[in-house]
């Protein structure tokens, strides 16, 4: 008998599950409406031509080589990418009170960073309800107890502002709270510029400690900076103590190469010298040191202004499909007269749109529809094409109108 025969099965993560039942799925008409990777017109996840030209050069470059980095990582990206964030004339930057720290994606920046804050007797994280499924995952992980913030008015379809401000009003001191910069996952509803200062101004009372993930700057709005607004502001303006992780798997489309930072901000350089010190620890203990090929292609392409102005043209491109895709499903939704308020829809912004359709309905879109969608009713908005926008939204009446009485498309 093998020495772990009594070993457990964890249950699928939704959203892979989603994709392999998608691919063995051999209806033509299929869509996968699940996973979270920008889409072109033709349903494909291409990489951009900017990034292909970035790898050639790599290439060709007999200087390059395959050696180690530092656990902190490459200073030329850090650099870059904590100037994207804050922006270039950051005053943060210039005191030299940030600091960027190369992370495998967003989601290993998360891990560092909590690892950080565990470490510094920090216990206690709040996620919003709902949030993307593997940030509770990682607190918990971690060692972290996790609680929740009111985020989303179900029966408004729109963010439930007064309960989320409730909530964080009553949270312990130095309480960690995980807060999405924009295009909130899975909702897609973001606060504004008013509501975030008042989610700042509690978070400052509280004396609780800001946790920015950032996965979709560009995709919001199609302007970095306006996409990075609300960091700035709590940084710039309301002078906050916080951390952030960033990936760059989207708007880079790098999604394999596990791209990203965590950044630290403090109120004084002295707590940087530190903070670098244990960060080079926790990294050493958990994979030594980061990749570099991810690295230096997005160092090379944010500090080239040739190669820079064509990412941002790359990055407004994506953000118009999506945009565009958005505005068609809604309109489609509303000729069709199928019951029920649409106007969320289009009042949500970034690549997720959630629909309001319950784990029913969203069950019966993938029995009988093959339409993969995940179960709490978000859907990537770059999977919708011109091509099976009808016939879609045709599915999506069937559900909603008959429910299991309904017949196969």
């Amino acid at each position: 008998m093998s020495l772990f025969s009594n070993i457990s099965s964890d249950p699928p993560i939704e959203v892979f599950h989603l994709t392999e039942l998608f691919n063995q799925d051999a209806d033509p008409s299929k869509v996968n409406l699940g996973i979270g990777v920008y889409q072109d017109e033709n349903g494909k996840t291409s990489t951009l031509p900017i990034i292909r030209s970035v790898e050639q050069q790599m290439a060709n470059d007999l200087i390059l080589t395959k050696n180690y980095l530092k656990a902190t990582g490459l200073d030329i990206f850090c650099t870059a990418g904590l100037k994207l964030l804050l922006g270039e004339q950051s005053s943060a930057i210039k005191e030299k009170r940030a600091c960027s720290i190369q992370s495998l994606s967003g989601t290993g920046a998360l891990r560092i960073g909590l690892d950080f804050l565990y470490r510094n007797d920090y216990r206690i994280g709040y996620v919003s309800e709902p949030t993307w499924g593997n940030h509770q995952s990682i607190l918990q992980t971690v060692g972290f107890e996790v609680r929740k913030y009111r985020y989303w008015n179900q029966e408004k379809l729109t963010l439930d502002i007064d309960g989320l401000i409730n909530d964080l009003e009553s949270a312990p001191e130095k309480s960690i709270i995980i807060l999405h910069a924009c295009s909130h996952n899975p909702t897609g509803c973001d606060p504004t510029h008013e509501q975030w200062m008042r989610i700042s101004d509690t978070c400052k009372s509280r004396q609780l400690v800001p946790f920015f993930d950032i996965a979709y700057q560009g995709f919001s709005s199609g302007d970095l900076d306006m996409d990075a607004w609300s960091i700035r502001y709590f940084v710039h303006d309301a002078k906050h103590e916080l951390f952030i992780a960033q990936s760059f798997a989207k708007n880079f489309s790098l999604y394999n190469e596990r791209i990203g930072h965590l950044v630290g901000v403090f109120k004084s350089c002295d707590i940087v010298s530190k903070f670098r010190t244990q960060m080079t620890t926790i990294i050493r203990r958990n994979y030594s040191n980061p990749p570099v090929h991810g690295a230096y292609i997005v160092a090379t392409i944010l500090n080239n202004p040739i190669l820079y102005e064509e990412w941002k043209t790359n990055v407004r491109a994506m953000y118009e499909r999506i945009h565009s895709m958005r505005q068609l499903f809604y309109s489609k939704l509303k000729q069709l007269n199928i019951s029920g308020t649409w106007e969320h829809i289009i009042q949500q912004t970034g690549m997720f749109a959630y629909t309001g359709l319950n784990s029913r309905q969203c069950q019966l879109l993938i029995q009988k529809h093959h339409v993969y969608i995940m179960s709490d009713g978000r859907i990537n908005v770059c999977a919708i094409t011109l091509n099976n926008v009808d016939e879609l939204v045709e599915k999506f009446y069937d559900v909603i109108t008959n429910g299991d009485n309904g017949t196969k498309l």
